[in-house]
């Protein structure tokens, strides 16, 4: 009881974790902050000694508070400009469940797009059973659904899920957490040949049919559509640097690997900090999707691992 009396103390341990749920619920490490925050408020204000289960208390005031930001956020993402990406992420072990379910350490862009387009709902229902291992009656007591309500939601989202999630998931590094030597050189083939505008060079790069999404949000230089195929894509990127070299790279610019959303990837820092991520899907050795995220609204909270 003495622990549970003092509210830091005792919320504490179960932070990260609900910091996991969060993210991956709003796909914006600020909002999982604030929505963590607003958890952590809950529970100081609760009569703790009433309380049973601590973690199912947080992960269940967590997720309402999730939902309830997701709804008021439905319209800002309506009037977003350009793709939307979720904020970057480098240290996806930090945000992992305690579980060891399939998805417990997917923190892919792929998957929180995929999540992105379930109703919040469903996106809940989805996380808490099928990735933090709550049971179905833990489910239906968080969302105030029936079970059957609760198993039919995270069944939907679950089918989307499995719909878009590749049949040859990405190649992974030798050692998680770390950039594969081979993956490294392709990047940094890749950057070499963006920056010179090597056209040729940089189809060579890409799968056939890569995609590449930007995401300005409407405050600096980015494409405004997801570009698809080989062709387009270097014709992109060869554009950009030479039509527009001072809006991508600067002399003061310094670039760096590391693994983003548990993804081999390349940030490139400005005097304040990180000015783009670039995360690369890559699989029989070509890029077969890039994510990059240039609005420095969701750059921000990398500054300080950047130090």
């Amino acid at each position: 009881m003495r622990a549970m009396s003092n509210p830091a103390a005792s919320f504490e341990p179960y932070r990260q974790r609900l910091l996991g749920l969060a993210y991956r619920m709003l796909g914006s490490m600020s909002d999982a902050k604030d929505a963590v925050q607003e958890a952590y408020l809950r529970w100081h204000g609760a009569d703790r000694d009433k309380v049973t289960d601590p973690r199912a208390f947080l992960m269940t005031t967590t997720a309402r508070i999730c939902i309830d930001m997701l709804s008021a956020a439905r319209k800002h993402r309506e009037e977003y400009v350009g793709p939307w990406l979720p904020e970057p992420i480098v240290d996806t072990e930090a945000l992992a469940p305690d579980s060891r379910t399939e998805l417990a350490e997917d923190l892919s862009v792929a998957l929180m797009l995929t999540l992105d387009r379930l109703s919040p709902l469903e996106r809940s229902a989805f996380l808490l059973h099928d990735v933090f291992d709550f049971s179905f009656s833990e489910v239906a007591q968080t969302l105030n659904r029936s079970e059957v309500a609760c198993r039919q939601l995270a069944a939907r989202a679950r089918a989307h899920v499995r719909e878009v999630r590749p049949a040859s998931p990405p190649e992974p590094a030798a050692h998680p957490g770390t950039i594969d030597p081979a993956h490294a050189q392709l990047m940094a083939a890749f950057a070499f040949a963006t920056q010179s505008g090597d056209l040729n060079a940089l189809k060579k790069l890409l799968a056939s049919d890569v995609r590449i999404v930007t995401d300005g949000g409407g405050k600096v230089r980015s494409a405004l559509k997801v570009v698809e195929g080989a062709e387009n894509a270097a014709q992109l990127m060869a554009e950009v640097t030479r039509k527009h070299p001072g809006q991508w790279w600067q002399e003061h610019f310094t670039v760096r690997f590391a693994m983003i959303n548990g993804l081999p990837g390349i940030i490139v820092d400005g005097s304040d900090g990180p000015v783009q991520t670039s995360a690369f899907e890559i699989a029989n050795g070509v890029i077969r999707a890039l994510y990059v995220v240039r609005n420095p609204d969701k750059l921000r909270h990398l500054a300080t691992s950047s130090n």
